[in-house]
């Protein structure tokens, strides 16, 4: 996942910097428009709906974005949003966390790992590239693609549940992997 500043930095895992989402790799992706920086609080937790997937989006203290599943795996309630935001140092890096609100499993919202699963077996969070483009929140979507190798159509561009301007939150978004 990766998480790009205010003033376009990149964070540890960087976003594809020319905006086309694709590479001869890659499946094809579009970004979705999701609410304003502003509009979310920093260390506190977002919910967004794109294309019927609950997203938790975080703001740090250092203006980076990052978005995991809203689904908590242990408990199955769609309910990581409200957990605490904080830091855990993870192989010598300060990686930033969010524990749930649950049963207290802390997950590293860079990578979606799990890095205390409380006493159950480690599951882990999707992730989703993040960037912020002229003060708007996107996230990267995965487009799915036909048999003939050509992107299916979409929905209708739209994303809801986190505010957004006026007259609703727009989408150019991605999904990442666990």
């Amino acid at each position: 996942m990766s998480g790009v500043g205010l003033n376009g930095t990149a964070g540890p895992m960087t976003a594809d910097p020319g905006g086309s989402g694709t590479s001869a790799h890659e499946v094809p992706a579009r970004w979705v428009t999701l609410c304003r920086v502003a509009d979310l609080e920093p260390e506190r937790g977002a919910a967004a709906l794109v294309e019927g997937e609950q997203l938790a989006l975080v703001r740090l203290l250092d203006d980076r974005v990052l978005a995991v599943q809203q689904l908590d795996p242990f408990s199955g309630a769609h309910v990581i949003s409200r957990g605490i935001v904080g830091s855990r140092l993870v192989d010598g890096r300060v990686r930033p966390t969010i524990a749930s609100p649950m049963y207290k499993q802390v997950f590293d919202l860079e990578s979606g790992a799990c890095l205390d699963p409380v006493g159950g077996e480690p599951q882990h969070l999707r992730t989703w590239d993040v960037r912020v483009s002229d003060g708007e929140v996107q996230v990267r979507i995965d487009e799915p693609v036909a048999d003939d190798g050509v992107p299916a159509p979409s929905g209708d561009g739209r994303a809801a549940g986190v505010p957004g301007p006026a007259g609703g939150p727009r989408r150019p978004g991605s999904g990442g992997g666990p």
